[in-house]
């Protein structure tokens, strides 16, 4: 069982790591093997409407066409049996570079071809995927900005694309470590640790779950193959 865990945060060994880390500790105690990819590594873009994925006859089986630097990530998916995405929540969505991800990714594998009142999808399996959302704001904030209804729907349509999905929102994250050089009165500093102090080993406990929950997902879509 190959599971790619996809970081899509700019910052290295930080809240959104060390969940992602926490989720492949996770998948590893199912039995399954992991490989980590940090996007913000690759210089590419997002999808370019070339349309290549969705022409009559096309050979692209399912992998964006246009050759880049994330190509070879994209062809790794196509043989992982499941994936766990880690962003920042960037004004109300996740960071620009997953979504550029994203598009590159989840667009080749859907089509505009409708069966059985199902959309058909280039994948031979369930693929089950994980969405774990980092973000500065309080769990109270989150729902006063509306968060769950708009960060929803990214992984409605890994669900709608791969045939799972499973989110874990990450919420009043400790953003800086050292608070005393940014222009800032919005969040106190010792509230902050004294949040992250409580819970966020907790929410790293939800992580590790969250593997574990992927890897049986896809232990199970494997033995229905």
């Amino acid at each position: 069982m190959k599971a790619i865990i996809v970081n899509g945060s700019p910052r290295k060994k930080w809240n959104t790591d060390k969940a992602l880390q926490k989720a492949a500790e996770g998948v590893v105690s199912v039995g399954g093997e992991v490989e980590f990819t940090r996007l913000y590594d690759y210089e590419y873009k997002g999808c370019i409407s070339c349309f290549a994925c969705k022409i009559k006859n096309s050979k692209t089986d399912g992998i964006c066409a246009y050759k880049d630097a994330l190509r070879p990530i994209l062809e790794k998916l196509r043989g992982a049996d499941l994936v766990i995405v880690g962003t920042p929540v960037y004004y109300n969505h996740p960071a620009g570079q997953v979504r550029s991800f994203l598009e590159r990714w989840l667009f080749p594998i859907g089509t505009y071809l409708w069966e059985d009142g199902k959309q058909v999808v280039k994948r031979g399996k369930v693929i089950p995927t994980g969405l774990i959302y980092t973000m500065n704001c309080p769990e109270d904030m989150m729902e006063r900005w509306n968060y769950p209804a708009i960060l929803s729907d990214t992984g409605k349509t890994m669900e709608a694309i791969m045939g799972f999905n499973e989110t874990l929102y990450i919420c009043n994250t400790y953003q800086f470590s050292d608070y005393s050089r940014y222009d800032m009165n919005l969040f106190n500093e010792a509230d902050k640790r004294a949040y992250r102090d409580a819970h966020f080993d907790k929410d790293l406990e939800k992580a590790y779950q969250l593997g574990v929950n992927l890897a049986k997902k896809a232990l199970a879509a494997g033995s229905a193959e």
